[in-house]
């Protein structure tokens, strides 16, 4: 490597701002060390400001290329750096990665700052902006020219120059405290363990989950069964474990981390992030921060949000007491002679369900062994939109368990890399989710075709047995899988509105649609078989699951509902909340509440969503895509659920478009009408 010269400045041999070499130009992640991320960063500030520099003092008057487009254009070593570090953050950390992170965040933050409140470049966008009447742009430019003015004007640019310091200083805040609030999350849940010598204790418990635990032991030096927190381990116990005290052990674990104090209590940390959030709303000129945040969804305003959260809870909500009151009854039959607490509720409901449906998770798993479930899932893409899927080892990759993959059209043309990481690993942080390395935009008539990555936590091979997914771990894959779809098969020309790069509460339409076609025996026949016999899954067997489909649906719905009243409640509020952060979620969740209320635990300091991610004021949307995708998926249910005219439209009206237009204009243009409650409430057995 030769050294690196940005403007005047020369900078030491650096993988990260070299051409990369590699096929497709993948990142090179056997060559990055994390030395190399910091003077990066760096470097690629620096060239962005010489860019953002060259627009304000161009010379010319503005015009939509040479200030939209010239600013769209902006940036992309700044994206080649941050994509990696960023991304192996979430899936592949550590102490010094963390500790970097804690140094460019505010950095970051202060340079986007210096760009949005720069006010010769927002007088240039304005400029523009303002003449867009004469200017007869595609509805793609128009996107971007209104995404590019109110991206400033929604971030201060308005602002007198006193507020734009105030301005600075809190989203410099925001970005410090939600990166803790993440972190801590992370380390609260790696600390803690629970060392099993006794056997007799995790009676119940499926023999491969009891091997995993062993394994686990082995690795801490340690002789017996190993207990954590994360969901491969969470979940069996809290479905499976006789002893109850062990499922409340664990779930008292669960639910009270991040909120007993200590070096990573988030707590004050949530307080700090809700009220500098309603602070940067009013100094916008919005009452709340949701009112501010939904101005660019769907819902549109926090009325919207609101009712839709109240009608499903008016219908659900019968439902799920009815369900609760079987639960109990199911329970005290088979000798538990006190009240289902919420360390119970899944055990008694997996037995429930193997007793009314006779299914199980342990009956299931043998024929979802992940190569298999890979092979369907990837499969699926090829009846619905002719893709295919090629392995390519020579694609550098940042962990030895990911696999890298060339996506390519139904006549081979390149489409995209796509890198898959099932299993969970210390570095990396719990749930499921997909993001890119790399977007897509055309470049002329060169198409830049994206990398994306899709990161999930399934249970991990034993010595004995290859890995067996659970059938919620199988939608899992089904869902991420969707977002996947949703990024490597668009064809925009500015990144920037390119793949999921849409409003908040459209963007899981793409992934929860695809959970539809999880239990549908056409789809499962192509490659659910016995991973020891090879005997495919028998179609009684597919009945069960399809009979169990809506198995507690409303307690399940119910739970998302909470989550959404929480997320509401903390971004609706309008002065500064210093009461008890506890309180605030038991307010929330109350009307929601079927089991008996846990007053020492709370979900609110683990709940990355909308304090570390991007869902704040936007966790509903998991609810609103459950109407859009059941709506959507019954013009699969009526022309077949691998129509290729219908799979076409899908694919060319919206995941092509990214946020090309408005997302209901796109889903009309699909769907013929706008959606309704209807489609959901019929699939979940309420209507």
């Amino acid at each position: 490597m030769t050294a690196i010269s940005i403007g005047s400045t020369v900078f030491a041999a650096n993988p990260l701002l070299e051409k990369y070499s590699t096929p497709y130009e993948t990142i090179p992640f056997d060559k990055i060390k994390t030395e190399h991320y910091m003077p990066a960063f760096e470097a690629a500030m620096k060239e962005h400001n010489n860019e953002i520099d060259a627009i304000v003092n161009n010379p010319q008057a503005p015009t939509f290329e040479n200030t939209i487009v010239a600013l769209e254009k902006c940036g992309t070593l700044l994206n080649k750096v941050s994509s990696p570090f960023f991304n192996l953050l979430s899936a592949e950390t550590n102490d010094d990665m963390q500790e970097i992170a804690q140094k460019i965040s505010p950095l970051l933050s202060e340079h986007n700052n210096s760009i949005k409140l720069n006010d010769k470049l927002f007088q240039r966008i304005k400029t523009v902006y303002d003449n867009k009447a004469a200017l007869k742009l595609t509805t793609e430019q128009q996107m971007l020219l209104k995404n590019t003015y109110d991206g400033f004007a929604d971030n201060g640019a308005n602002l007198s120059d006193k507020d734009k310091e105030i301005y600075k200083q809190i989203s410099k805040d925001l970005s410090m405290l939600t990166l803790q609030f993440g972190q801590n999350a992370l380390k609260e849940t790696n600390k803690w363990n629970l060392l099993i010598t006794d056997k007799s204790l995790l009676a119940g418990l499926p023999a491969d989950v009891i091997e995993m635990l062993a394994i686990n032991a082995k690795k801490a030096g340690k002789e017996g069964w190993m207990l954590d927190l994360k969901t491969t381990t969470y979940v069996p116990v809290m479905k499976y474990a006789e002893n109850r005290d062990l499922r409340r052990e664990l779930y008292m674990a669960y639910s009270t981390r991040n909120m007993t104090g200590g070096e990573f209590d988030n707590k004050e940390t949530i307080r700090k992030i809700a009220n500098l959030r309603l602070q940067m709303a009013r100094l916008l000129g919005h009452k709340t921060y949701a009112d501010y945040a939904l101005v660019h969804r769907m819902a549109e305003n926090k009325e919207n949000v609101n009712k839709l959260l109240d009608q499903l809870l008016v219908a659900y909500k019968p439902a799920a007491e009815k369900e609760y009151a079987e639960l109990q009854g199911f329970a005290n039959k088979n000798g538990a002679y006190f009240t289902v607490q919420s360390w119970d509720w899944s055990y008694y409901s997996e037995k429930l369900k193997k007793e009314r449906f006779d299914i199980s998770d342990e009956v299931l798993k043998p024929y979802f062994e992940l190569e298999n479930v890979k092979k369907g899932v990837f499969g699926l893409a090829t009846k619905l939109y002719g893709i295919k899927f090629i392995k390519n080892k020579n694609i550098p990759v940042y962990n030895p368990e990911v696999e890298a993959y060339e996506v390519v059209d139904e006549k081979g043309k390149f489409l995209s890399v796509l890198y898959t990481d099932f299993h969970p690993r210390e570095g990396k942080r719990a749930g499921a989710w997909m993001s890119e390395f790399k977007g897509q935009w055309m470049d002329g008539k060169k198409d830049n075709r994206p990398h994306i990555t899709i990161v999930m936590n399934f249970t991990r091979p034993t010595e004995t047995k290859p890995a067996l997914l659970t059938f919620d771990e199988y939608t899992t894959f089904l869902h991420e899988f969707g977002h996947a779809l949703h990024g490597m098969l668009t064809k925009c020309t500015y990144e920037s509105i390119s793949g999921t790069n849409v409003y908040r509460d459209f963007v899981e339409l793409p992934s929860q649609i695809m959970e539809n076609w999880g239990p549908e025996k056409a789809f499962l026949d192509g490659f659910a078989v016995h991973y020891q016999t090879g005997e495919k899954i028998p179609a009684a067997l597919i009945q069960k699951i399809k009979d169990a489909e809506n198995f507690n649906i409303a307690n399940f719905c119910l739970r998302q509902l909470s989550f959404g009243f929480v997320d509401m409640a903390w971004h609706s509020i309008e002065v500064p909340y210093s009461n008890d952060v506890i309180k605030m979620e038991k307010e929330a969740m109350a009307k929601t509440q079927i089991l008996p209320v846990i007053n020492e635990t709370a979900m609110t300091p683990t709940f990355s969503h909308i304090f570390a991610g991007g869902y704040a004021a936007g966790y509903y949307s998991y609810k609103w895509a459950e109407v859009l995708d059941a709506d959507a998926y019954s013009v699969f249910a009526k022309n077949g659920i691998f129509d290729k005219k219908t799979a076409t439209s899908f694919r060319q009206n919206i995941l092509m478009r990214g946020g090309s237009e408005h997302p209901m204009t796109l889903y009309k243009r699909f769907r013929g009408q706008e959606p309704t409650i209807d489609a959901l409430l019929i699939r979940n057995g309420i209507k």
